[in-house]
């Protein structure tokens, strides 16, 4: 079994939706964390995230923000780093895959979808690679 931390900057949008649809496509065979560079704990996830997951049948209303910590970068098997630049986590020895991804936050729930897509497809691609691993 694999994890995956999926790493944006405010853990309210990006990575949220990518640890959601990989719980998913896993099926409990890997798991999924996700942080922020910048998280307030007392967040929530972007409005039209959770509009747009909750069309897929996948309620991430009661997630919260979490602030990345070496501790969950060290229990990663990969780190996906989507936005967070020169912020973003380096733990030697890590396998890291960056996923160049638009913000969703205040964007049309329509271009929120493309981005929720987007990062399905690549989630399905992880997983699968994860699998054969």
């Amino acid at each position: 079994m694999a994890t995956a931390l999926f790493v944006c900057l405010h853990n309210a949008g990006r990575s949220q939706m990518s640890a959601a649809l990989f719980e998913r496509a896993a099926a409990g065979r890997h798991r999924a964390r996700s942080a922020g560079t910048l998280a307030d704990p007392r967040g929530s996830v972007h409005p039209e995230v959770v509009e747009v997951m909750a069309e897929l049948g996948v309620d991430v209303s009661g997630r919260r923000p979490a602030r990345l910590t070496d501790e969950l970068a060290r229990q990663a098997d990969v780190v996906v780093t989507m936005g967070c630049g020169d912020s973003c986590p380096y733990m030697p020895g890590k396998r890291y895959v960056d996923w160049d991804l638009e913000d969703p936050k205040g964007l049309p729930v329509e271009r929120v979808r493309v981005i929720r897509d987007d990062i399905a497809a690549r989630v399905d691609a992880l997983v699968a690679e994860l699998d054969r691993a």
